[in-house]
Protein backbone atom coordinates (compact mmCIF):
# COMPACT_ATOMS: atom_id res chain seq x y z
CA UNK A 1 0.00 0.00 0.00
CA UNK A 2 1.37 3.42 -0.90
CA UNK A 3 1.88 5.93 1.87
CA UNK A 4 -0.32 8.55 0.11
CA UNK A 5 -3.33 6.35 0.82
CA UNK A 6 -2.45 5.70 4.44
CA UNK A 7 -3.53 8.15 7.10
CA UNK A 8 -1.57 9.11 10.19
CA UNK A 9 -2.77 7.75 13.53
CA UNK A 10 -2.36 9.17 17.04
CA UNK A 11 -2.84 7.81 20.53
CA UNK A 12 -2.59 9.27 24.03
CA UNK A 13 -1.96 7.78 27.43
CA UNK A 14 -3.28 9.81 30.35
CA UNK A 15 -3.09 10.42 34.07
CA UNK A 16 -6.55 8.88 34.49
CA UNK A 17 -9.81 8.42 32.61
CA UNK A 18 -11.43 11.37 34.39
CA UNK A 19 -12.62 13.73 31.64
CA UNK A 20 -12.50 16.71 33.97
CA UNK A 21 -9.11 16.42 35.65
CA UNK A 22 -7.02 14.01 33.56
CA UNK A 23 -4.24 15.14 31.27
CA UNK A 24 -2.03 13.57 28.59
CA UNK A 25 1.16 11.93 29.79
CA UNK A 26 2.32 10.36 26.53
CA UNK A 27 1.46 10.84 22.87
CA UNK A 28 2.40 8.52 20.05
CA UNK A 29 2.04 8.94 16.30
CA UNK A 30 2.23 6.41 13.50
CA UNK A 31 2.91 8.21 10.23
CA UNK A 32 1.69 7.01 6.82
CA UNK A 33 5.12 5.41 6.22
CA UNK A 34 4.76 3.52 9.55
CA UNK A 35 7.46 5.58 11.26
CA UNK A 36 6.72 6.04 14.95
CA UNK A 37 7.15 9.13 17.10
CA UNK A 38 6.38 9.45 20.78
CA UNK A 39 6.90 11.82 23.66
CA UNK A 40 6.48 11.52 27.38
CA UNK A 41 4.83 14.74 28.55
CA UNK A 42 5.96 16.54 31.70
CA UNK A 43 2.87 17.53 33.68
CA UNK A 44 1.95 21.20 33.36
CA UNK A 45 1.99 22.97 36.73
CA UNK A 46 -1.84 22.94 36.88
CA UNK A 47 -2.03 19.20 36.15
CA UNK A 48 -2.16 17.38 39.47
CA UNK A 49 -4.63 14.52 38.92
CA UNK A 50 -3.05 11.06 39.13
CA UNK A 51 -4.61 7.62 39.12
CA UNK A 52 -2.68 4.65 40.48
CA UNK A 53 -4.99 2.33 38.53
CA UNK A 54 -4.16 4.17 35.27
CA UNK A 55 -0.46 3.90 36.13
CA UNK A 56 -0.86 0.13 36.51
CA UNK A 57 -2.33 0.03 32.98
CA UNK A 58 0.25 2.15 31.13
CA UNK A 59 3.19 1.50 33.47
CA UNK A 60 4.45 5.09 33.45
CA UNK A 61 5.04 6.54 36.93
CA UNK A 62 4.52 10.27 37.45
CA UNK A 63 8.12 10.51 38.68
CA UNK A 64 9.31 9.39 35.23
CA UNK A 65 7.27 12.13 33.58
CA UNK A 66 8.80 14.71 35.90
CA UNK A 67 12.32 13.43 35.17
CA UNK A 68 12.09 12.59 31.44
CA UNK A 69 8.97 14.29 30.07
CA UNK A 70 9.09 17.04 27.47
CA UNK A 71 7.39 20.38 28.12
CA UNK A 72 3.85 20.72 26.78
CA UNK A 73 4.86 23.47 24.33
CA UNK A 74 7.70 21.37 22.96
CA UNK A 75 5.38 18.39 22.36
CA UNK A 76 2.69 20.57 20.76
CA UNK A 77 5.23 22.13 18.39
CA UNK A 78 6.64 18.69 17.48
CA UNK A 79 3.13 17.46 16.66
CA UNK A 80 2.40 20.53 14.52
CA UNK A 81 5.64 20.08 12.58
CA UNK A 82 4.91 16.40 12.02
CA UNK A 83 1.18 16.37 11.28
CA UNK A 84 -1.27 18.09 8.96
CA UNK A 85 -4.72 17.41 7.60
CA UNK A 86 -6.72 14.67 9.28
CA UNK A 87 -5.15 12.44 11.93
CA UNK A 88 -7.08 9.46 13.24
CA UNK A 89 -7.65 7.97 16.69
CA UNK A 90 -9.83 5.20 18.10
CA UNK A 91 -11.15 6.92 21.25
CA UNK A 92 -12.14 10.33 19.93
CA UNK A 93 -13.90 11.54 23.09
CA UNK A 94 -10.83 10.93 25.24
CA UNK A 95 -8.16 11.69 22.65
CA UNK A 96 -9.75 14.99 21.60
CA UNK A 97 -10.00 16.04 25.25
CA UNK A 98 -6.30 15.23 25.88
CA UNK A 99 -5.23 16.88 22.62
CA UNK A 100 -7.14 20.00 23.64
CA UNK A 101 -5.59 19.98 27.14
CA UNK A 102 -2.09 19.64 25.69
CA UNK A 103 -2.46 22.43 23.14
CA UNK A 104 -4.30 24.75 25.53
CA UNK A 105 -1.59 24.35 28.18
CA UNK A 106 1.01 25.05 25.48
CA UNK A 107 -0.97 28.09 24.22
CA UNK A 108 -0.69 26.70 20.70
CA UNK A 109 -3.36 25.79 18.13
CA UNK A 110 -3.22 22.34 16.54
CA UNK A 111 -2.20 22.42 12.88
CA UNK A 112 -4.17 19.24 12.16
CA UNK A 113 -7.68 17.88 12.66
CA UNK A 114 -8.32 14.90 14.95
CA UNK A 115 -10.89 12.43 13.59
CA UNK A 116 -12.28 9.10 14.74
CA UNK A 117 -11.02 6.08 12.81
CA UNK A 118 -14.69 5.15 12.43
CA UNK A 119 -15.05 7.75 9.65
CA UNK A 120 -12.69 5.58 7.57
CA UNK A 121 -14.83 2.48 8.09
CA UNK A 122 -18.14 1.18 6.80
CA UNK A 123 -20.58 -0.50 9.20
CA UNK A 124 -19.21 -3.99 8.52
CA UNK A 125 -15.64 -2.82 9.19
CA UNK A 126 -16.73 -1.17 12.44
CA UNK A 127 -18.14 -4.54 13.52
CA UNK A 128 -14.89 -6.29 12.52
CA UNK A 129 -12.63 -3.76 14.27
CA UNK A 130 -12.43 -5.32 17.78
CA UNK A 131 -11.50 -8.82 16.57
CA UNK A 132 -9.15 -7.45 13.89
CA UNK A 133 -7.44 -5.31 16.54
CA UNK A 134 -6.93 -8.33 18.78
CA UNK A 135 -5.45 -10.27 15.85
CA UNK A 136 -3.05 -7.41 15.06
CA UNK A 137 -1.99 -7.16 18.71
CA UNK A 138 -1.31 -10.88 18.74
CA UNK A 139 0.60 -10.76 15.43
CA UNK A 140 2.75 -7.78 16.47
CA UNK A 141 3.42 -9.03 19.99
CA UNK A 142 3.72 -5.46 21.28
CA UNK A 143 2.66 -4.30 24.71
CA UNK A 144 -0.50 -2.19 24.59
CA UNK A 145 -1.19 1.04 26.46
CA UNK A 146 1.98 2.70 25.26
CA UNK A 147 1.10 5.49 22.87
CA UNK A 148 3.40 4.71 19.90
CA UNK A 149 2.56 0.99 20.02
CA UNK A 150 -1.14 1.77 20.15
CA UNK A 151 -0.85 4.18 17.19
CA UNK A 152 0.92 1.43 15.19
CA UNK A 153 -1.79 -1.05 16.21
CA UNK A 154 -4.38 1.43 14.90
CA UNK A 155 -2.63 1.69 11.55
CA UNK A 156 -2.15 -2.06 11.18
CA UNK A 157 -5.76 -2.77 12.22
CA UNK A 158 -7.00 -0.28 9.63
CA UNK A 159 -4.77 -1.92 7.01
CA UNK A 160 -5.94 -5.42 8.01
CA UNK A 161 -9.60 -4.44 7.69
CA UNK A 162 -9.00 -2.53 4.45
CA UNK A 163 -7.14 -5.50 2.93
CA UNK A 164 -9.89 -7.92 3.93
CA UNK A 165 -12.45 -5.59 2.33
CA UNK A 166 -10.53 -5.60 -0.97
CA UNK A 167 -10.49 -9.41 -0.91
CA UNK A 168 -14.28 -9.48 -1.35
Amino acid sequence: MTTELRPAFIDFEASSLDLIESYPIEVGVCMPDSSLHSWLIAPHIRWQNWSESAERIHGIPRSRLLAEGSAVAEVAHHLNRLLSGHVFCDAWTFDSFWLYRLFRAADVKPGFQLESVSVLLDSRQVTQWPSARQQVISDLGLPVHRAANDALILQRTWEYISASERAF
